[in-house]
């Protein structure tokens, strides 16, 4: 055999092996371009116009305090004093002092509420009733005290002439006061706002019958039923947060003057929940009687990652953040959180992404809608 043969034989056996290197180096090759594009097809790119329309805002992840959170149920209530009942002083048809009086509306201290009248009525004028019998009574009272004088009245016959005259003058003072040519007038102890009319125009009240509630409306307290299996908490709950069925706006407690009123030693021997009462500053939207979603805030735990609730996106039961690409303020990278508590403002998240992650916390849903609008389904080219 001489020597091209050998050599011949030699590249004839190792043509195989050369080929199978070949074709495992352009394979890994292809896996690594695969990666690679697979790494930045995930970038989901959102220019600045795009931005500027969505209200997009980032926040920097910065551990910090996060309150341990209980989600309870509660409702606004008005504290005592707070309320007043202005009563009819006088039996008689009402006839309010403004026909456009209506529930909400601001009266001030001393402002005319109605007038009473019962001139139309069977037993006539109440107040020239009372008039009359003091009068009366004033008159009879002269002549006894000139006859007292040449004593021709006994003492008891005197007596009982004062005191007609002093219960006469009592009640018609109490009246006459607020008495005019239309009836007797009824004003507002203090100012405030109407809370309800319990009086139609027109309709009969006996003297003490209630006409309007009138509320102060300055401070409102937040009750909350605390269920007994998280009794542990009472003494540890310091503030909270609440939302109202009617607000999708979260208030805060802490931002609106509020504070810890009491908590229930015992839960009603028919409830297994134990109140939670606090108090705060009154502001527009928010109704006495109203009920609310509130989340009680006990011990705080240190160096947490949170972000608003806006940040987090949910798809079929599971929490994606946006996440800022490094150095590239207009591309974003999807990333799945586990998500802890949150008061109502703000979540806690447990795992996915780290401190000095900047993350989407406003135009999230947009970036979403971008990330979708920007896929290319599987075995489609151009």
């Amino acid at each position: 055999m001489n020597i091209k043969h050998i050599i011949s034989i030699l590249m004839c056996g190792a043509a195989p092996l050369l080929l199978t290197n070949c074709a495992a180096h352009t394979d890994e090759h292809k896996h690594e371009e695969k990666e690679h594009a697979h790494e930045h097809g995930d970038e989901i790119h959102f220019s600045e116009q795009q931005a500027k329309a969505a209200g997009l805002q980032v926040e920097t992840l910065t551990p910090g305090a996060f309150c341990h959170v209980i989600k309870v149920s509660g409702q606004i209530q008005l504290p005592m004093g707070e309320e007043q009942t202005v009563s009819a002083t006088a039996a008689g048809i009402v006839a309010y002092a403004n026909h456009s009086f209506t529930e909400g509306m601001a009266v001030s201290a001393g402002q005319a509420i109605a007038t009473i009248s019962a001139k139309k009525l069977q037993d006539g004028d109440q107040v020239q009733a009372l008039r009359v019998e003091y009068e009366s009574a004033r008159k009879e009272f002269e002549r006894i005290e000139k006859l007292k004088a040449d004593k021709l009245v006994t003492t008891k016959e005197y007596e009982q002439a004062r005191t007609r005259l002093e219960t006469a003058k009592v009640a018609y003072q109490s009246v006459a006061y607020s008495a005019g040519t239309e009836g007797v007038s009824v004003a507002a102890g203090k100012g405030g706002y109407i809370k309800s009319i319990l009086v139609k125009e027109g309709g009969y009240v006996a003297v003490g019958d209630p006409i309007m509630t009138i509320t102060q409306n300055r401070r409102l307290q937040l009750r909350a039923e605390l269920p007994e299996n998280e009794a542990k908490w009472l003494k540890r709950i310091n503030s909270a947060n609440f939302r109202v069925a009617s607000d999708e706006k979260t208030y805060k407690l802490s931002s609106l003057n509020g504070k810890l009123v009491s908590w229930g030693k015992s839960s009603a021997t028919d409830s297994y929940y134990v109140p939670v009462t606090f108090e705060f500053d009154h502001v527009d939207n928010i109704l006495a009687g109203a009920f609310a979603e509130v989340y009680l805030l006990a011990d705080a735990r240190p160096d947490v990652l949170s972000v608003p609730l806006s940040a987090i996106v949910e798809e079929q039961g599971v929490c994606y953040v946006f996440v800022q690409v490094p150095g590239e303020p207009d591309a974003f990278l999807k990333k799945e959180v586990t998500t802890g508590e949150d008061n109502g403002e703000r979540i806690e998240i447990i795992s996915g992404v780290k401190a000095g992650d900047i993350v989407v916390t406003k135009g999230a849903y947009q970036v979403k809608l971008a990330a979708t609008a920007s896929v290319i389904p599987e075995g489609h080219t151009h």
